[in-house]
């Protein structure tokens, strides 16, 4: 059994089931990709594994307890999450924000201590961003920005990091550092990694498990060769698609694809 996993998890908003019954267990010092359609219920599933959401039934474990009666600085401690949407404070410098992952070891208003500090500084060093530790963050690009949170992340010393859609709004140049350095936090740092994603291609490029989700269910889940195939992504995208091999990787890539007839005309119709 892994460090994190689910059991029979249900979540719902009001009375609309999102996610159903839902088992899955994140492979340790990997990383996994959640790929599927808008409103399939990937972002959901990631909060509720990282104790935003409540489940309406079932549970999330961590370590073997259920993570709902862990405490917050706890889990803190284990894991890190980056949403969507992240809003640094007007005026605020990168070592500022960075300096924010060391709250979970914190008591009360404590200042930063030198093993602080050092955590922080290796934090910057690791994301290449220690040249921009004094400038403010809203000066930065949206690629560097998307560093500096990476680098808040890093700064909890988790050994989880959850990110949702963290290449949205990026150019692929910075898509690329950003999930190559992903890519080198699993390898050398042995982080286990869990991104809800829309390319297809750079999941099965950089993730070593892939969790393909429709209607809050899980469809297939497995290696990138046993997901990534033409039947696979027909059943959850509604897609007819070409899969072939990626000649520098050798993973499976989508070469071309078309949507799936569900457009008909006024003669068809009448029929």
């Amino acid at each position: 059994m892994s460090r994190l996993y689910t059991e029979n998890l249900s979540i719902a908003y009001g009375d609309v089931e999102i996610v159903k019954t839902l088992n899955l267990n994140i492979p340790d010092q990997k990383i996994t990709a959640i790929i599927g359609p808008n409103g399939c219920g990937k972002s959901t599933l990631l909060k509720a594994m990282a104790r935003i959401l409540s489940p309406r039934s079932g549970a999330v474990f961590l370590d073997g307890k259920e993570m709902m009666k862990q405490s917050t600085k706890k889990i803190a401690q284990k894991m890190a999450i980056l949403p969507q949407t992240l809003v640094a404070p007007e005026g605020i410098t990168v070592a500022e924000l960075v300096s924010y992952g060391r709250f979970p070891y914190q008591k009360g208003m404590g200042r930063l201590k030198d093993t602080d500090r050092e955590v922080i500084d290796w934090a910057l060093q690791v994301t290449g961003i220690a040249d921009f530790r004094d400038r403010q963050v809203d000066a930065l690009s949206g690629g560097q920005r998307q560093r500096v949170w990476i680098a808040v992340a890093l700064a909890q010393e988790t050994e989880i990091i959850l990110l949702d859609e963290p290449t949205t709004y990026l150019d692929l140049s910075h898509q690329l550092e950003i999930l190559e350095l992903l890519k080198y936090l699993n390898e050398k740092e042995k982080r286990t990694i869990v991104m809800v994603i829309h390319d297809l291609n750079q999941a099965a490029r950089f993730a070593d498990h892939l969790v393909a989700m429709k209607k809050g269910r899980i469809i297939k889940e497995g290696t990138a060769q046993e997901v990534m195939t033409s039947e696979v992504i027909r059943s959850v995208f509604n897609i007819d698609v070409e899969i072939g091999l990626d000649p520098r990787t050798k993973k499976p890539m989508c070469l071309t694809y078309d949507l799936i007839k569900r457009f008909h005309s006024k003669e068809e119709m009448m029929i």
